[in-house]
């Protein structure tokens, strides 16, 4: 998939765990886990602000795009 969540970055850089992050934006511990290992296959823009405004960030530096050359 040419979206990559660069979840884990930023959660190392702002020393929170899964668990904190998953109860401060009120989603489960799994579905944060599916979305950090890039399994996901879509995101509420809800739970991306949720994201951003915990983690102190932008939408880009969460989620990357790739080319994908076929």
């Amino acid at each position: 998939m040419p979206i990559i969540v660069n979840l884990d970055v930023m959660m190392a850089k702002r020393k929170i765990s899964a668990g904190e992050l998953a109860e401060k934006i009120d989603i489960t511990p799994a579905n944060l886990s599916i979305l950090k290992n890039n399994k996901a296959k879509a995101v509420r823009f809800s739970t991306l602000e949720a994201l951003c405004s915990v983690l102190d960030c932008q939408p880009g530096d969460i989620l990357e795009y790739t080319r994908e050359d076929n």
